[in-house]
């Protein structure tokens, strides 16, 4: 029995070792940038919900209230749901009560953008959902590096299940990655979908090698983007 386990791990191993990545662009970097492998890096895409960390960073760079009520959530409630749960609808009302509204949002985002030295990058609306917030993977780890001196961004990224109260109610949700709660290295996650992206996912996490950044665009779907994202990973280690 023992020896047909010790078989049976070792096939999943070299299978899923051997799986194709179906990601069309992806790469990983050091903690200072420097790309350590990739492929297509420079391929503009569509990055669906990854956009939200932009649309969180600009909001916490206007330094509203966290606590004032935006409908039945706080701002800060609203910055989970859309981190953690990846919910739109947190997306566009943190962006809706922006101090310019919508508009002076989406210009903050890609403002932000251009200061952060990502030329490929747009934004046209704060949740991803549209085929045209772009980026390129190259660029997404500036974003990744730049999120990380948020401190509710990098608390979202140890939250693997989440709990709001609003009124007498819980709402409880998970995350979108299901690697948070298993791997207890990660400091920054956001994954994204839409069917021009593909499954996307970007992460900065710590190895048994240092400290890395993976950017990941163009999965085949969203069951696809976590196994491949290991199997870069560990290829790269």
């Amino acid at each position: 029995m023992k020896l047909i386990l010790t078989c049976l791990v070792a096939v999943l191993c070299f299978s899923a070792h051997a799986a194709p990545v179906t990601a069309t662009s992806w790469l990983v970097a050091d903690d200072h940038g420097v790309v350590l492998r990739s492929e297509n890096p420079e391929e503009v895409r569509s990055i669906g919900s990854i956009t939200k960390l932009m649309t969180v960073m600009v909001v916490l760079d206007a330094r509203q209230n966290l606590k004032e009520r935006v409908g039945i959530y706080t701002r800060e409630q609203l910055i989970q749901l859309a981190l953690v749960k990846s919910d739109n609808r947190a997306a566009e009302q943190l962006c809706n009560n922006y101090p310019r509204g919508r508009k002076g949002c989406v210009q903050a985002m890609n403002l932000k953008a251009q200061q952060l030295f990502m030329p490929n990058t747009r934004f046209v609306e704060p949740t991803g959902l549209s085929v045209f917030d772009v980026s390129t993977a190259t660029e997404l780890v500036s974003l990744v590096m730049a999120a990380e001196r948020y401190p509710l961004i990098v608390e979202a990224g140890h939250t693997s299940t989440a709990k709001i109260k609003v009124k007498k109610k819980w709402i409880v949700f998970r995350n979108t990655n299901p690697l948070i709660g298993y791997n207890q290295n990660i400091i920054i996650s956001k994954t994204g979908y839409i069917r021009a992206s593909g499954g996307c996912l970007v992460m900065m996490l710590d190895t048994e090698v240092g400290r890395r950044i993976l950017v990941l665009l163009g999965s085949q779907n969203t069951r696809t983007r976590i196994p491949e994202a290991e199997i870069i990973l560990r290829d790269v280690s």
